[in-house]
């Protein structure tokens, strides 16, 4: 990271910032670490939570300091659903409309398309790539957020699922939809309605984690993983992040048109005329001059 980006992010004030429920560093290969901070809660969410998470994607998407986000929890969860009665407990003079939400169905309506859902949404919009380090229980909202992620790896001992008909409640943050592009129609509705809560290694046979790692290794790989996607060509990357999560919902045809007007780009970019210099030579490329 130059010393202009530096200034840069420095004078954007959001990495100094102190958020609700977590806290963030950047690191000299511009990968981002945010890390839920409430162990004593599980880092359950929380209104508060969700609004500053939301506000710290959206200022990472802005800042080219930024080249990958990671998100990890400290104690035993990484983040275990929503804290059910922390809404009015957290800001108890303030009127439900603004921080609960869910005093009558259009309260909960609003609620959940304004926070809780946009928090999926300002992951899965994001065009860098984000890596969930699930280091324990990813439960509810939270399991929902890993599964908005590009990259999930996971502890051995971490467990993750829905769950959310042990309460009456609905996976309403998107998770019945993340689950159906994970594991298809049948085994969603399987893992949804019988209430599964599965370790790492039964997460990551049903496809739902890329990688388990035992707990002691879990910060190296995912710190390697990070800092490989961090030194891939972010352009071509961010592009191909967004036409891959476009091609789920496109036709054959529609697929082959958005992908070439995005290669009509990418091949010109100074990126791609490194990558084959590095090939013709035999050596590793060295991507993202203009980030330096």
């Amino acid at each position: 990271m130059s010393s202009e980006q530096a200034r840069s992010s420095e004078q954007a004030g959001y990495l100094d910032t102190e958020y609700f429920g977590f806290e963030q560093a950047l690191g000299s290969n511009g990968v981002l670490t945010v890390t839920f901070n409430r162990p004593e809660s599980m880092n359950a969410s929380t209104h508060s939570m969700k609004r500053d998470l939301i506000e710290l994607i959206t200022q990472a998407q802005m800042d080219d300091a930024v080249r990958v986000l990671l998100f990890t929890g400290q104690g035993r969860a990484f983040w275990a659903g929503d804290n059910l009665g922390s809404y009015e407990a957290e800001h108890p003079s303030a009127t439900p409309e603004i921080f609960g939400g869910h005093h009558n169905a259009a309260g909960t309506y609003n609620s959940l398309r304004t926070i809780s859902q946009a928090v999926n949404t300002a992951v899965r919009r994001l065009d860098k790539l984000t890596v969930a380090v699930i280091n324990g229980f990813a439960i509810q909202t939270g399991f929902s957020f890993a599964l908005a992620c590009d990259f999930r790896i996971a502890a051995r001992s971490a467990r993750m699922g829905s769950a959310t008909l042990r309460f009456g409640l609905l996976p309403d943050e998107g998770g019945q939809w993340l689950l159906v592009q994970h594991l298809g129609v049948a085994r969603a509705t399987d893992f949804m309605m019988r209430k599964r809560i599965v370790d790492a290694d039964t997460a990551h046979e049903l496809g739902l984690v890329h990688e388990v790692v035992d707990d002691e290794q879990l910060p190296a790989a995912a710190a390697e993983l990070a800092a490989e996607m961090a030194d891939g060509p972010q352009v071509a990357m961010r592009m191909l992040k967004r036409s891959i999560l476009l091609a789920a919902e496109m036709t054959w045809e529609q697929s082959l048109d958005e992908i070439a007007s995005k290669t009509a780009i990418t091949d010109h970019l100074p990126d791609a005329a490194e990558g084959v210099s590095a090939f013709l030579s035999k050596r590793q490329p060295e991507f993202n001059d203009w980030l330096r």
